[in-house]
Formats: structure tokens, C-alpha cells, sequence
């Protein structure tokens, strides 16, 4: 994951403020589902169908999501190599009108390591708020940690990896960035999620900011987790070993050029 881009919902590029608050290009949509090509992968994501319904506005404006598309194609079946439509095409997943994607853009990343990527999004509930969900090249959804039980709650992702050297994926992510700055980190395995960790006193967004100040580096000692204090003071840096976070100052914190040379090692 990018930290600190100031880019809301793009196409795996920046968009510009004015293009987020634009109605999306009109772009032919391919309805496969019922022919889902097993041999699929998923080549670009991005969010469509701009939506008022959630008015939340903690990303800058009132402006969310109200459907995800997955655009995937085909290239091991060699009996399709002549039939465009098989080869290539877009899911759509449409959310009910109780629900948002309340996102900067969604993030491709493999969590299952089968050379696939998934699609890790923040989904946001009109009266239980937020929660980070995953979903496959076909636009389910697999799996999803519980949402935060209140409206008009966020969680503010950092980033996904192996963590700790087991061999599972972890995601991490700053819950309630505002209110109770708790950093979690969840495990991928067997196609579920469970809580391995959390550790308060972090937090990585301030209200109506269109970026998240957080990322994931990796200095030769393991993968680190980059936010920022309670705060906003000091960087820290923290670690997943033995299912214990673990955490330290790395420097001052003086905006977004400081974040990046932090990530940068």
C-alpha cells in the first residue's frame, strides 16, 4: 500500500480531487458469472457508482462507493484463446443501499499466496459502521473482520504481509484513527481471518484528509509497520514476533516528506 498519497478511489493511479467527485466513465461491463473462468486473474480494481447515502464524510467529503469493479482475465485456458468475451471481462459487486465502500481505492493483494491476487477493501455499514473485507476474482466476498458496531466508524488500513514468518499473511490496520488509535493486525489462513494482535497509542489519519499516513517497510530485520503516535508527534515503528506487538519511536514526525524517508529506511 501507498502511505500518504493524497489520491482518492482510482484505478491502481492518482486521480485528481475534481475526478473524484465526477461521475465515472461510461465502460462496457462483461456479465460472466455464470461462465466464470476458473483460470481467471484479476488485472485491475476500482470503485464505481459515487454515492451520497453515508454521510460520513471523514475522507473530505460525503462522496463514497456503492459497487467494486473487478476486471480479470483469462490467460492459462488455451481453449479460450479465441474468444475475446471468455478471455476477459469486469464483475461488478453492488452493494446493498445500507452499505458503502468508504475507501481511498481498493487494494490488490495476495493473501492466499496461489500467485492470485485479492481484492482488501473498507466496507462501511449505515448503522454498524466499518469493517476491512476481502473478496476473489469472482466478487465474493471470502471473508471480512466484524464491523466496529457503530456508525460513523472507520478503520484506516496500513498494509499486508507476512509479518511474522509463519507463512500467513497478516493485515494491519489503525481502528478509530480519531478515537481509539488501536492498531490490529489479522491473519489470513484457510481463507479466514483471526485477531492476532492489537496495541493502542498509534494512529495513522485525521479527519477530513483524503491519505492515510501509515505504510509497510522492510529495513533487512523483518517487515515493520510505519504510523505515527496518538499525538502526531513521534513515528513509530512496530513488529509482529510471537503474536506480540512490539513498538518504537523512530523520529520526529514532521509531515508527509518525514513519513516517506521513514519507509524509505
Amino acid at each position: 500500500m501507498t502511505a500518504g498519497t493524497k489520491a482518492r478511489r482510482h484505478l491502481l493511479r492518482p486521480w485528481s480531487r475534481f475526478a473524484r467527485r465526477a461521475a465515472l466513465a461510461v465502460m462496457l461491463l462483461v456479465d460472466l458469472a455464470a461462465a466464470w473462468p476458473l483460470a481467471a486473474e484479476i488485472r485491475a480494481v476500482e470503485f464505481a457508482e459515487p454515492t451520497t447515502r453515508y454521510p460520513h464524510g471523514v475522507l473530505g467529503d460525503s462522496v463514497e462507493y456503492g459497487s467494486l469493479l473487478i476486471h480479470w482475465r483469462n490467460t492459462n485456458d488455451k481453449r479460450l484463446r479465441y474468444d475475446a468475451v471468455a478471455r476477459q471481462g469486469t464483475t461488478v459487486v453492488s452493494l446493498p443501499q445500507s452499505r458503502v465502500f468508504e475507501d481511498l481505492a481498493p487494494r490488490l493483494v495476495d493473501l492466499d499466496g496461489d500467485g492470485r491476487s485479492e481484492v482488501l477493501v473498507v466496507e462501511s455499514d449505515a448503522r454498524l459502521g466499518a469493517q476491512l473485507a476481502i473478496y476473489d476474482q469472482s466478487g465474493d466476498k471470502i471473508a471480512a473482520t466484524p464491523p466496529i458496531g457503530t456508525r460513523f466508524r472507520w478503520l484506516a488500513p496500513i498494509g499486508a504481509a507476512d509479518l511474522d514468518g509463519d507463512g500467513h499473511v497478516e493485515i494491519a490496520y489503525i481502528d478509530r484513527p480519531h478515537l481509539a488509535k488501536t492498531l490490529r493486525i489479522w491473519r489470513f489462513e484457510a481463507g479466514k481471518l483471526s485477531q492476532v494482535a492489537s496495541a493502542t497509542g498509534l494512529t495513522n489519519h485525521r479527519i477530513g484528509e483524503d491519505f492515510i499516513t501509515s505504510g509497510l517497510r522492510n529495513c533487512g530485520q523483518g517487515p515493520q509497520l510505519i504510523t505515527v503516535d496518538a499525538n502526531w508527534q513521534r513515528l513509530v515503528a512496530s513488529r509482529l514476533i510471537a503474536g506480540q506487538i512490539q513498538s518504537h519511536d523512530i523520529g520526529a514526525f514532521e509531515g508527509s516528506n518525514s513519513l516517506q524517508r521513514a519507509l524509505g529506511c
